[in-house]
């Protein structure tokens, strides 16, 4: 018999879930943000889906995560606001109202969104 390489053969199939969450929580302003000036809306001045009172914001996965703000139905651009986790008093979201632009006005709808994932995995190795 002539020699051969011997090797292994070995194939693996993973799957990944993603499973997202979506939770979002809702605000009407109660006076005018003018222009230059922050919004900021404290975690218990929320509410959500159900109409319950928001008591706490949560926190954010580092790469797992992501919020999304809209004004008026409107999604807003990423570094007009300012996200921090946390119950009354500690989390909050701060909305930055450019100058020499249009002002936030009194009843307002503000929507923060956050979306959350799970991902699991699974492999399957035969050889």
């Amino acid at each position: 018999m002539a020699l051969q390489l011997m090797k292994l053969l070995v194939t693996a199939t993973t799957t990944t879930d993603a499973v997202p969450t979506d939770s979002r929580f809702f605000h009407t302003t109660t006076g005018e943000t003018a222009a230059g000036s922050t919004l900021t809306i404290d975690a218990a001045s929320f509410f959500e889906d159900t109409g319950a009172a928001v008591t706490s914001l949560p926190s954010l996965a580092a790469n797992n995560n992501y919020f999304n703000v809209y004004i008026n139905g409107v999604l807003q651009m990423d570094d007009l606001s300012t996200y921090t986790p946390g119950a009354t008093g500690v989390g909050s979201l701060a909305i930055d109202v450019p100058a020499g632009g249009d002002s936030i006005l009194t009843s307002t709808p503000i929507v923060l969104e956050i979306v959350s994932f799970a991902p699991s995995s699974t492999t399957t190795v035969e050889t």
